[in-house]
């Protein structure tokens, strides 16, 4: 009876489906598109960042140290993300932003450094963007949005 009760146990131990581990969380935006065409109309660095989750070196981007009034859109697909005016210098060598533009920007957990961290995507097309994190000025927000300018194109005021 102890060799069949294990035999059932090593059965149900071995036969249990893990698909449900495996499957990786999908979510649906409102502009999708296959590998194939984000690589072709995306560079070599914003193709990393945006559609593999990578980050730029810090103080490379072209973004970091820019302080003309505009708005800062999602590269891919352009939609608004960030207002100049909630932009400050942090000091870490990213371009960052004490909010984004309300409903444009997805938020979920990320663990892939071995602790959770809030990450930012694009809401239209899922574009990875950087993190959010709680030091900003306490003046305002008291957030931080830690963000690839490479995710990011600029757009002038008035244009």
């Amino acid at each position: 009876m102890k060799s069949f009760a294990l035999f059932v146990f090593a059965f149900m131990a071995l036969s249990c489906n893990s698909k449900a581990q495996e499957k990786e969380k999908k979510e649906s935006f409102p502009i999708t598109k296959t590998e194939a065409e984000w690589k072709s109309e995306l560079s070599e660095l914003e193709y990393y960042v945006l559609r593999e989750a990578g980050t730029e070196r810090p103080f490379t981007s072209e973004w970091n140290k820019n302080y003309e009034k505009g708005t800062y859109v999602c590269a891919a697909c352009q939609t608004p993300l960030f207002k100049s005016e909630h932009k400050f210098d942090s000091g870490t060598g990213w371009p960052s932003f004490d909010r984004e533009i309300e409903g444009n920007v997805a938020f979920d957990t990320d663990y892939k450094i071995g602790y959770a961290r809030t990450e930012e995507h694009c809401a239209t097309c899922g574009g990875h963007l950087g993190h959010v994190f709680n030091d900003g000025p306490r003046e305002t927000t008291g957030k931080r949005h830690c963000i690839n300018g490479a995710a990011l194109d600029f757009i002038p005021e008035g244009q």
